[in-house]
């Protein structure tokens, strides 16, 4: 730890090591917010981001009142991203894609045109303020479907586009979207399902449970998403693919289906550590060569396309011996820390000018989201209950994480009743596949905008 003067101001400097620790620390921070705020907890804001933003808040108070400031040590940031988006494509599978039939490609289809639909309505919105083009991107797909790790990742580009302060931009844009998809995902969802005679409130007895129980998969967000600070969890597995919509396995036990695997060892965990700093060995040499086309592409991609190759040649012939569990283990570590450390690094006094442009570019996004989940994803997904729940989820990680999306439609599963198909394909979509449109999509408006 080193001591010097700044613009006249004492300026802490923090080592690696001081730095993890500081981030340990208000990561802790972060979880105990989130259990004693029930309103954080259930609008599913990532401990990370709790945390993060309190030392950036800290920091920016201190700096304001002419007291101190920090460096910080972020040297881990890029690496720490990389084992995250490389855990994303290790979860890519053809099964899971199988496993939803053809309404999982489908719907992977309406996600990422509304990514396209968010930056065409930030990108004129932004034209009309006299903003900059490029805040109409950050205010689109990079932070609302992408969500505070996608975004961040492309915090360099869009600081060459001329945005000052887009991380700061970045965090405030994809924390409004948090909020707010918790906030509209179930009310439009329940709109729909009155309005249309989809289902019936289900009873209540007088010990507070409903008159059936809900077995549901959820996977890992990372947008994204980024994990909302529950993690592990497991990916869909075959056995819950089966379970109906009783509960109960599809051979008609009448008995609900329990996975029973092995405990996760240290040693599954260092050979998939060891696996994935391999693939991005590879990944990276990928990015090198793609990057000298002259396309702007973030240093991850090459990792994501190698992770899904082995994955899907794993799962094929079982040649790397990929343990999912121990992917998401160390991808929610990763994620965990990429966003602590990229989150007090924030500099939040370069926001203001931008604070007006960002906060109706939202609301209008907010809008359009709602439409497009109602005339777009409703309609096309079967106009029945289903697709008013997958709704929900749809405005759940369009907006905010696939945390978020869950959340949405295991509410309405509880008020109305279980919805098997949306639980396997909007999670699987929201987790896992739209972070690779969405960072293709990204990237063509980057260099259109260029």
């Amino acid at each position: 730890m080193e001591y010097t003067v700044v613009e006249g101001l004492r300026t802490v400097k923090f080592d690696l090591v001081l730095t993890l620790a500081l981030a340990a620390l208000f990561l802790f921070f972060g979880y105990w917010l989130l259990k004693r705020i029930g309103f954080l907890q259930r609008a599913n804001i990532p401990a990370a981001v709790l945390g993060g933003l309190f030392f950036a808040l800290l920091a920016f108070v201190l700096r304001n009142g002419r007291i101190s400031a920090f460096t910080l040590d972020t040297s881990l940031r890029t690496p720490l991203q990389t084992i995250f988006f490389t855990t994303i494509g290790f979860g890519a599978t053809f099964a899971l894609l199988r496993a939803g039939g053809w309404r999982m490609g489908f719907f992977w289809l309406l996600a990422s045109l509304t990514a396209v639909v968010q930056n065409v309505v930030g990108i004129l919105v932004a034209s009309t303020m006299g903003a900059p083009l490029a805040l109409g991107v950050i205010c689109g797909a990079l932070t609302l479907t992408g969500g505070p790790a996608t975004g961040l990742a492309f915090k360099d580009d869009f600081e060459a586009l001329g945005i000052a302060g887009a991380g700061e931009a970045i965090i405030a844009s994809a924390t409004f979207g948090i909020f707010m998809a918790s906030l509209v995902g179930n009310p439009l969802a329940t709109v729909l399902i009155r309005r249309f005679h989809l289902a019936a409130p289900r009873r209540i007895d007088s010990s507070g449970e409903t008159e059936e129980k809900q077995i549901t998969a959820s996977v890992i967000n990372s947008r994204s998403g980024e994990a909302a600070g529950n993690f592990p969890t497991s990916e869909i597995t075959v056995n819950e693919i089966a379970v109906n919509e009783h509960g109960a396995d599809e051979a008609g036990t009448g008995e609900p289906v329990q996975a029973h695997t092995p405990a996760l060892t240290v040693r599954a965990l260092l050979h998939n550590l060891l696996l994935i700093l391999a693939v991005m060995g590879v990944g990276a040499i990928i990015s090198s060569w793609l990057a000298g086309s002259g396309v702007t592409l973030p240093g991850y991609i090459g990792a994501m396309i190698v992770a899904a190759v082995v994955r899907n040649t794993d799962d094929a012939r079982g040649w790397f011996k990929v343990d999912a569990r121990a992917v998401e283990v160390i991808g929610a570590i990763a994620l965990a820390l990429f966003l602590m450390i990229a989150l007090m690094d924030l500099k939040l006094w370069q926001l203001a000018t931008l604070a007006v442009p960002m906060l109706v570019i939202l609301l209008i996004q907010v809008f359009v989201m709602l439409v497009y989940a109602t005339f777009v994803t409703f309609a096309l997904m079967g106009r029945d209950y289903e697709a008013a729940v997958t709704a929900s989820g749809h405005v759940g990680f369009g907006l905010g994480t696939a945390s978020n999306a869950v959340a949405n439609m295991e509410a309405l599963a509880e008020r109305f009743r279980p919805a098997p198909r949306s639980f396997l394909i909007v999670p699987v979509v929201g987790a896992f596949f739209i972070d690779f449109s969405n960072v293709l999509i990204i990237t063509f408006f980057v260099n259109l905008l260029k």
